[in-house]
C-alpha cells in the first residue's frame, strides 16, 4: 500500500539541521514543543545523554535498500565510534547481513516481532507463526523483542486473557525475551486498575514467568517496578506513612460503598475504610458517596423518578436524594461504578459496573470490625439541612450504630469527617472519637488563629491535592505552606483524591500513581492518602526502596521543574493564587434542631432513638458524604 508523506531519504542531514522535533501522542502536552528540539545523530545522543547502553532498533532495511541506502553498512561504521550493546531489527534478512560483522559478546542481535498477521518482508511468513518457531529464530538472534499481547493477551473487552507460554518457549529455545508497548498514558487491561507498575509486574513476578527486559515510554515506572516492587521480601516491614485511607471503598474497581467495594479495600490493604453517610427516609443510615442517588445507582429508570425534587443546599439541580425513599426501597436500586474521567472515554471496570449491595451504616461497621483494617472514617454532611428540612438527625443515627456495633469502648478506630465545624463540635459533645476537618477549597496557606481554631474541634486535617502542589494547565507550579503550618500545630494532613487514571494526574508525575503518592508523602510529607484505588498506596508502603538511600525514580518529583524548561510563548497563563484559610471560613453556628421529633426508627434492625439535646442545647444532626475533588490533568529500554 503506498504511503504519502515526508520521508528522511528525501533530505540531508543538513537540510534537517532545521527541522525540529514536536510531540506526535496527542495525548500528551504540547508544551515542549517551543523548546526546538533538534533531530540528533546516534553518535550525538550517545555523546549529549551518555546512555549506559545502547540499543538500536533498524525498522525497514528492505525501504533503504531499495533507495541504494545500506542499513548494513550504517551500523557497521556506527559500531566504529559508539558501542552498540543491542541491535533490533523485524526483518530476518538484516540480521543474517550483519550476524558476521559484529561481537556476539558484545552487540546481541534481537529479533523484533511485529502483529501476529503481518507478513515479514524478506522470508512472507507472518509474525505469528515465526513465534511457534523458535530455533530457526535463534540461527539469527540471541533474543527477540515482542509486543506485549504475545505474553499476555487481552480479549475485545480490554481484559488479560491466560499468558502464553511464549517466555518459557523462547526460554527453552536459549532467547532472551523482551517485552514492548509499555505506556503509562493509555487504557490498560482493567485487571491492572489503571496502575503501569501493576502491570510491569504482572511480566516480571508473576511466579510462573519472567521477562529479560521491556520497551518503555516511561523507563521510571518500569525501573521503580523491578528494582523495588518486584520479589517482596517476606520480612520486609512496611513503613508507617501514608495511612491509607479507601475514598467509598475501592471504588475504582466496584461501585463505591457496595459490600465489594469494601471487601476489595480489605483485601488490597487499606488501613482505614471510610462510609459517607446518607440517611433513609425512615432513618437509616448508610453509606453511600452522595445523597442523590442518581450519582451512584439506578434510581432514575425505576418507579421512584417521580421523585424527582430540588435540594439547593446540597447542590444546584434536580436530583432523586436519599430521604425521599425508606432503606428497603434503596435496598432494591442497583449500584452502578463511578466513571469520573468518561469525557475521555476512560471508565473503570464495565464488567462490574453494577456489582454488589449498598450497606447500612451497622452493616458496614460489622464487615470491617474483625477485618485487618485499623479503623474506619464516617463522613457527615448534610446535616443542618436534615434536622431543618427533613427532620433526620444524622448525628444521632451515627452514634446509635457506633455504639451497637461495640465501637463506643473503640473510639481510637473510629474517624468521624466533615466539612462542618458544627457537626464535629456536636460529636466532641457526645463522644470520644477521633475528629477530622475536611477543607473542600484550594488553599495556599492557613492563619495561625484558623489553626488553633481547628484544633478546638478536629484531631487532623483532610485537604485538597492542590493545596499542597498547586497546579497550572496540569503542570505542578511549586508547594504550599499548608502542611507544614498544619504539622507546627500536630495536626496530621490527609489529602484527596488519589486515583490511578492517567488523567488525574499532573503531567509531572508521569501518568503513574506511584509516582505521585511518593511525591506527596516523601516531597510533601502528608500522613495519609484518601484513594479510591487502596492497593497502589498499599503497595508502595511495602516497597524496598523507601528511605534515605532511595534510587532515583523513587527520589520524588520537584514542584515546578517541567514548568522551568517550558519556553516562555507555551507557558500557560498566570493564575491567581489560592486563597488563605481564614477563620470566618471554619467557624459555623451550632447545629440547629431538628424540627419535628422522628419515630423511634430501625437502624440496620436497631431501634434509633428520638434526638436528644447535647450539652450546646442543639441536638446531634445529620451527615451524608465528602465529594471528591478530581484533578485532570519518553522510547526507552530497562534490563532486569
Amino acid at each position: 500500500m503506498d504511503t504519502q508523506g515526508w520521508f528522511s531519504i528525501d533530505f540531508t542531514l543538513n537540510d534537517l539541521a532545521n527541522v525540529v522535533l514536536t510531540q506526535g501522542i496527542y495525548s500528551r502536552t504540547n508544551k515542549f514543543d517551543g523548546n526546538l528540539f533538534p533531530i540528533l545523530t546516534v553518535q550525538d545522543m550517545v555523546s549529549q545523554v551518555k546512555p549506559p547502553a545502547l540499543w538500536l532498533n533498524i525498522q525497514h532495511d528492505m525501504f533503504f535498500t531499495q533507495h541504494n541506502l545500506s542499513m548494513r553498512s550504517f551500523v557497521i561504521a556506527t559500531s566504529k565510534s559508539v558501542i552498540i550493546d543491542y541491535i533490533s531489527s523485524p526483518e530476518v534478512d538484516f540480521l543474517r547481513s550483519i550476524a558476521g560483522r559484529v561481537s556476539p559478546t558484545k552487540t546481541k542481535l534481537i529479533f523484533r516481532f511485529m502483529g501476529k498477521d503481518v507478513l515479514e518482508p524478506s522470508i512472507n511468513q507472518t509474525y505469528g507463526s515465526l513465534s511457534k518457531n523458535l530455533t530457526f529464530v535463534k540461527t539469527f538472534a540471541s533474543g527477540i523483542l515482542v509486543p506485549k499481547v504475545y505474553i499476555w493477551p487481552v480479549d475485545g473487552s480490554n481484559y488479560l486473557q491466560a499468558h502464553t507460554s511464549l517466555v518459557s518457549d523462547a526460554h527453552k529455545a536459549g532467547l532472551t525475551v523482551f517485552a514492548s508497548d509499555f505506556v503509562n498514558d493509555v487504557p490498560l487491561s482493567y485487571n491492572y486498575s489503571f496502575d503501569p507498575v501493576a502491570e510491569t509486574l504482572s511480566y516480571v513476578d508473576n511466579g510462573a514467568f519472567s521477562v529479560d527486559g521491556v520497551i518503555t515510554d516511561f523507563p521510571i515506572t518500569s525501573s521503580a517496578a523491578i528494582r523495588c516492587f518486584a520479589h517482596p521480601s517476606k520480612n520486609s516491614s512496611v513503613q508507617a506513612k501514608p495511612l491509607v485511607i479507601s475514598f467509598n471503598g475501592a471504588s475504582g474497581d466496584y461501585p463505591g460503598c457496595t459490600d465489594l467495594a469494601y471487601s476489595k479495600a480489605i483485601q488490597d490493604g487499606a488501613d482505614i475504610i471510610d462510609c459517607p453517610v446518607q440517611m433513609s427516609k425512615d432513618g437509616i443510615p448508610f453509606c453511600l458517596s452522595s445523597a442523590n442517588l442518581i450519582d451512584s445507582s439506578n434510581v432514575a429508570t425505576t418507579k421512584f423518578r417521580n421523585l424527582m425534587t430540588t435540594a439547593p443546599e446540597i447542590q444546584s439541580g434536580t436530583g432523586i436524594f436519599s430521604f425521599s425513599l425508606n432503606w428497603s426501597d434503596i435496598q432494591t436500586l442497583t449500584p452502578a461504578i463511578a466513571s469520573p474521567y468518561s469525557q475521555f472515554k476512560i471508565f473503570r471496570n464495565p464488567a462490574n459496573k453494577n456489582a454488589g449491595k449498598f450497606l447500612s451504616l451497622s452493616e458496614f461497621l460489622v464487615l470491617v470490625k474483625n477485618s485487618s483494617v485499623s479503623g474506619v472514617l464516617i463522613g457527615i454532611e448534610n446535616a443542618a439541612y436534615l434536622a431543618e428540612k427533613q427532620s433526620l438527625s444524622v448525628t444521632d443515627a451515627v452514634l446509635a450504630a457506633l455504639s451497637k456495633a461495640g465501637f463506643s469502648n473503640q473510639t481510637e478506630k473510629v474517624m468521624i469527617k466533615s466539612t462542618n465545624s458544627s457537626v464535629l463540635m456536636n460529636i466532641k459533645e457526645n463522644a470520644n472519637y477521633k475528629l477530622v476537618y475536611e477543607v473542600d477549597e484550594n488553599i495556599r496557606d492557613a492563619n495561625n488563629d484558623t489553626v488553633l481554631d481547628i484544633k478546638k474541634f478536629a484531631d487532623s486535617v483532610v485537604v485538597m491535592k492542590n493545596s499542597v502542589f498547586p497546579e497550572n494547565q496540569f503542570f505542578l507550579t511549586g508547594i504550599t505552606d499548608v502542611v507544614t503550618k498544619l504539622h507546627a500545630f500536630k495536626l496530621p494532613v490527609y489529602v484527596q483524591t488519589f486515583s490511578n487514571e492517567f488523567v488525574s494526574q499532573a503531567w509531572d508525575f508521569f501518568s503513574d500513581a506511584t509516582v505521585e503518592v511518593n511525591s506527596f508523602v516523601v516531597g510533601g510529607d502528608v500522613d495519609g492518602v484518601i484513594t479510591d484505588f487502596p492497593k497502589t498506596s498499599a503497595s508502595y508502603k511495602r516497597n524496598k526502596c523507601l528511605g534515605s538511600a532511595a534510587p532515583p525514580y523513587m527520589s520524588p518529583v520537584q514542584p515546578g521543574s517541567l514548568m522551568q524548561v517550558i519556553t516562555t510563548p507555551m507557558l500557560p497563563p498566570a493564575q491567581a493564587p489560592y486563597p488563605v484559610l481564614i477563620e470566618s471560613d471554619v467557624d459555623e453556628p451550632p447545629l440547629p434542631a431538628v424540627k419535628t421529633a422522628l419515630a423511634p426508627a430501625s437502624i440496620g434492625g436497631s431501634t434509633a432513638p428520638v434526638p436528644t439535646q447535647p450539652k450546646s442545647g442543639q441536638p446531634k444532626l445529620p451527615a451524608s458524604i465528602f465529594l471528591s475533588s478530581l484533578v485532570m490533568l519518553l522510547p526507552t529500554l530497562f534490563l532486569l
